[in-house]
């Protein structure tokens, strides 16, 4: 009854549109998901407003699967409930709503509840007479209804407050459902990729049918020696690459904002005089394109922010310095490849050889590239074994830290906004918790002179106690 669906949404007559998510109904389009989505779009990436339409859809089902309950309290509490349980009977197996949920990770249900909970808030708060058993309502039989569930919370938020809360510390945040407490644990291993093991991968794993793959080597390179995030490489412009001026043998590549970064120094206007602009403007007048970040689909590459170097790009600081070398020899081989073929955009990383030659190459296709390349040097594919993409940027970030480099310069060649996003990158592993374990309890032995030798001897003496 819900699908989720890419439109293209017009709203002046401009003729400018945006590409937004939208979740369509028997009725139409649910307008309400569509104002919210429009009214956060300065702020939020589509990778949000997917979320956000999931949660709604979720709701809408379950109000459809449900409709004898009117109770407000009961209905958000169920659903809440439904997540982390799921709907299936456990003693048949079988689930007569037809919505067929299993359950969810905490995780992942206080996700959907909380973005469910801050779009109900802000229905609640643009919209409020439209919620309202009114006669004159001009909307869709759906959209009354996600109208009225965001009155009902709204006006039943002070006693569903212990269940609609993330944190019931103040009265700002009592208004979401709470998820599970769970009982806290170490953050997980960090999943870097093994370093021993990434020259091979570069120059095995990236030979495909006896030809080097100059594309996938160039952005694992990114990656692996300068600590990119793995969208970050797809907003990379031709013009953004050339020899460091100060080392001619090494690559300086800067990788500018998707939108607010400068235009290419080459662009030019009919009297052949530089222009000036950022790069949405450059790929709207050059390209009739928008930013990747903008783009819904295959050719979608997010970009999370963080610390630029300058207005407004991210500078590569390659570690080890090797890397950089590297990448300038293999960029000048790749650009032999792409003189060859034409281009209706300006992005570096190209598809080469399947059709359409030329286009956009996608996140998803070097996912699937790195994957390959990572068995064909018999190397396990997994997130836990920092055998995926983003292994590379955890094993930049280790390679700094094991290198005595401080913290507040780690950040800043990471790009990253605060010193404590660089944790999770740069915290020890098991193995590294071990040997400090041993290298410890030598150094105790060694200050207190008692090795105890005759330990073996006296458990050598124990016997079993029957």
């Amino acid at each position: 009854m819900f699908v989720t669906a890419k439109a293209r949404v017009y709203t002046d007559a401009t003729g400018v549109h945006t590409e937004l998510p939208v979740l369509l109904t028997t009725a139409g389009v649910l307008e309400p998901l569509l104002d919210y989505c429009l009214y956060r779009i300065h702020d939020r990436s589509l990778t949000w407003m997917m979320k956000v339409t999931r949660a709604v859809r979720m709701f809408l089902e379950y109000l459809q699967s449900n409709p004898v309950e009117r109770d407000s309290y009961r209905l958000f509490q169920t659903f809440a409930q439904r997540l982390y349980t799921g709907t299936f009977d456990r003693a048949t197996g079988l689930d007569p709503s037809g919505l067929c949920w299993v359950p969810r990770s905490p995780q992942d249900a206080s996700h959907i509840i909380t973005h469910l909970s801050d779009f109900f808030d802000w229905l609640g708060e643009m919209r409020p007479e439209a919620a309202k058993v009114n006669p004159r309502y001009l909307g869709g039989a759906f959209d009354r209804q996600t109208d009225e569930a965001a009155y009902q919370y709204r006006r039943s938020k002070s006693f569903l407050g212990h269940t609609w809360a993330a944190n019931a510390s103040s009265a700002a945040t009592g208004r979401r459902i709470r998820s599970q407490r769970l009982p806290k644990v170490e953050k997980e291993e960090p999943p870097a990729f093994p370093e021993e093991r990434f020259e091979e991968l570069l120059f095995r794993g990236f030979r495909v049918a006896g030809r080097q793959d100059y594309r996938g080597m160039l952005i694992t390179l990114l990656l692996h020696g300068a600590g990119f995030r793995e969208s970050e490489p797809f907003h990379l412009y031709i013009q953004d690459v050339f020899p460091d001026p100060g080392h001619p043998s090494q690559a300086k590549v800067l990788i500018h904002h998707p939108s607010h970064g400068y235009a290419p120094a080459d662009w030019r206007d009919e009297r052949g005089q530089r222009r000036k602009g950022n790069r949405a403007q450059y790929l709207a007048q050059q390209f009739g394109l928008v930013p990747r970040t903008d783009l819904m689909g295959r050719c979608h590459a997010g970009w999370k922010g963080g610390t630029h170097d300058a207005a407004y790009y991210k500078l590569a600081y390659w570690f080890l310095p090797e890397y950089s070398e590297w990448f300038l020899r293999l960029w000048h081989l790749y650009l032999e490849q792409v003189a060859r073929i034409e281009r209706d955009h300006p992005f570096a990383f190209i598809n080469l050889n399947r059709a359409p030659l030329g286009a956009m190459y996608t996140l998803t296709q070097y996912n699937k590239a790195h994957a390959a390349a990572c068995e064909r040097i018999g190397l396990t594919v997994s997130k836990t074994l920092g055998t995926t993409p983003h292994g590379h940027r955890h094993a930049y970030g280790r390679r700094l830290l094991n290198a005595g480099i401080d913290k507040p310069l780690i950040r800043r060649f990471m790009h990253h906004a605060s010193l404590e996003s660089q944790e999770v990158y740069t915290q020890a592993n098991s193995r590294e918790a071990m040997a400090e374990l041993r290298a410890a309890a030598q150094r105790l032995q060694e200050r207190y002179l008692c090795v105890p030798a005759a330990t073996g001897q006296l458990l050598s003496g124990l016997e079993l106690n029957e």
